[in-house]
């Protein structure tokens, strides 16, 4: 399984020196069992006079950096490496109380669950929509339910690049029929948590191999979904690629709402018009290396209907 690299530069200019307030990073992959950061390090330009790491309550790494020089330009340059095992899921992977939806969470894992539940952005187009993922008497497969609706946002929406502030409304993004990665990914979201389901907003990058299995094509930032089945645990769905599992995908941040899992935000002080442009450039590598131990074990084997 490859070793994954991640370079991700971001740069502010400004056509005079400014002074600059605190900026909040998320840039730092999560350590997950199918992920292991390896090393890590962030370069800043000007030098911040204080660089300080904590864990939110996701659990997900943030820097904050305090300033005391002014500049012209700021420039964030994190790099990466990480142990990444892809991981699929399988209808038997599923505890038998829940292959079949409806089904109720265990008590102890509610605690942890309720938030993810709660309803986000609820509307009736999108019942309406969703409805078509179920049975008449309002019942599904869990595996096929969860495989289905990521593959029909793929083909039935358009993805398109939104360079826009914010997310797009789930009701917005039905009636228009497309969005960004982050907007199909809330509209999922928004789908699942009114049937009950844990979904939960996913933050990373997106490994791009090329057709000839190129393992240097590169890669961008990505928006996606995570769903909470028991058994499994928290599954990665991708319904900008229509894929289930989180192979090409790295996680960063995970949250309840996607203004939690924001990269990179921070302020200045100057005019509007001393700000010119900011530039983001992504780029991600992979190379062969081991896998992490056990995880592929655990999702090898053969004869197992897949969620695809």
């Amino acid at each position: 399984m490859p070793i994954l690299s991640v370079r991700h530069e971001t740069t502010y200019h400004y056509n005079r020196p400014v002074a600059f307030g605190e900026h909040r990073m998320m840039l730092r992959p999560r350590d997950d069992d199918d992920q292991k950061v390896i090393e890590t390090e962030i370069e800043i330009t000007p030098r911040p006079r204080q660089l300080a790491w904590t864990r939110d309550s996701f659990g997900n790494h943030v820097a904050t950096a305090y300033f005391a020089d002014q500049a012209c330009e700021l420039r964030f340059v994190s790099n990466i490496r990480l142990d990444h095992a892809p991981a699929g899921f399988r209808a038997t992977d599923i505890e038998d109380c829940a292959r079949t939806y409806p089904f109720a969470y265990a008590a102890e894992d509610w605690v942890d669950l309720e938030r993810f539940t709660e309803p986000l952005s609820p509307h009736p187009a999108i019942d309406r929509w969703s409805a078509a993922f179920f049975r008449d008497d309002g019942t599904a497969d869990t595996c096929d339910l969860l495989g289905e609706m990521t593959r029909t946002i793929r083909r039935t929406f358009k993805h398109i690049s939104r360079h826009e502030k914010g997310i797009q409304a789930p009701a917005t993004t039905l009636k228009l029929g497309r969005g960004s990665c982050r907007d199909l990914a809330v509209l999922m979201i928004a789908a699942l948590r009114a049937r009950g389901i844990a979904a939960r907003f996913v933050s990373g990058y997106l490994h791009l191999a090329d057709d000839d299995h190129d393992l240097t094509a590169g890669g961008n930032t990505h928006a996606w979904v995570q769903v909470y089945v028991p058994g499994p645990g928290w599954i990665d769905l991708d319904p900008s690629a229509g894929t289930v599992g989180n192979e090409n995908l790295i996680r960063v941040a995970v949250a309840r709402d996607p203004r939690e899992a924001i990269p990179l935000q921070g302020t200045w002080f100057g005019s509007a018009a001393d700000h010119l442009a900011m530039k983001v450039a992504v780029k991600v590598t992979a190379a062969p290396g081991p896998a992490i131990a056990g995880r592929a074990k655990k999702f090898s084997g053969a004869a197992h209907r897949a969620c695809r």
